[in-house]
């Protein structure tokens, strides 16, 4: 599987891990910095920066996170 950058550590070393079939969320894990998020697999939208539909949401401990892996922009979704 390819390597994406990392968006904590910037180093090209974050992949995806699907941990079982029927799981909604996919797990990403950076092996440089043991960086750990989980994807929300059915939120999806275009990216405001590159315009390409490949931002996805993150869950990263207790924070929510749009996370593009075309243009590498990541973003906090501040609670309302």
């Amino acid at each position: 599987m390819a390597t994406q950058i990392c968006p904590n550590c910037n180093k090209d070393s974050f992949t995806c891990y699907i941990l079982e079939e029927d799981d909604k969320f996919t797990t990403w894990l950076c092996h440089s910095c043991s960086f750990k998020a989980f994807e929300d697999e059915s939120l999806e939208r275009i990216c405001l920066n590159c315009k390409t539909k490949t931002e996805i949401q993150f869950n990263v401990l207790d924070k929510k996170y749009w996370w593009c892996n075309n243009c590498m922009k990541y973003e906090l979704i501040k609670e309302k």
